[in-house]
């Protein structure tokens, strides 16, 4: 988790870090926190769209949640983590368009903001590793966080090694600050 740091250059508060492969939480919600992906329907297409742009951008997804009203995930950043920003501007407007077509909603504002963080412990990262596969269940969705379709804690238990799934479950995460919503 080092590297050398790059600031981003656009007018934005906090400052945004880029480190080549580190790894980065990154949350956002829909505008006025709307109930948007409110079907399955909609969730898978704003799973396949998150799939398809971190694969588009080179980015290593590590962990995912996804909700009616926003998302978190974690990341690894290619040798150039400064497209973070147009891998979120893509997934924005990729996943708005497709969730306004099924809505019959043309240009409708889907998405407020996004929050990022540069991962630079890893306790930190395991410990917001554990938040996101577990944020199902603390949103009272599911009883076990692999119940939920539409979040990495199910591929997770199914193909990380049992090593490393004891060390991230041994990091509480009920002292990560991240910004989240209610369900």
């Amino acid at each position: 988790m080092t590297g050398e740091i790059e600031i981003g250059a656009w007018p934005h508060g906090p400052l945004h870090l880029f480190m080549p492969n580190t790894f980065y939480i990154v949350t956002a919600s829909t505008l006025r926190k709307q109930r948007i992906f409110d079907t399955l329907d909609k969730l898978c297409q704003l799973q396949n769209t998150l799939f398809e742009v971190m694969l588009a951008y080179g980015w290593e997804l590590q962990a995912w949640a996804l909700f009616s009203n926003h998302y978190h995930f974690i990341a690894r950043s290619p040798k150039d983590g400064t497209t973070l920003k147009r891998l979120i501007v893509r997934l924005h407007s990729q996943s708005a368009r497709l969730v306004n077509e099924i809505d019959h909603t043309p240009g409708r504002r889907v998405w407020f903001q996004y929050w990022d963080t540069c991962l630079t412990y890893e306790k930190s990262y395991y410990a917001r590793l554990n938040y996101v596969h577990n944020n199902p269940v603390k949103h009272g969705l599911v009883t076990f966080a692999e119940q939920y379709p539409f979040c990495s804690a199910a591929w997770f238990k199914s193909n990380a090694s049992e090593d490393f799934q004891s060390k991230v479950k041994s990091c509480p995460y009920n002292r990560v600050n991240v910004p989240d919503l209610e369900c």
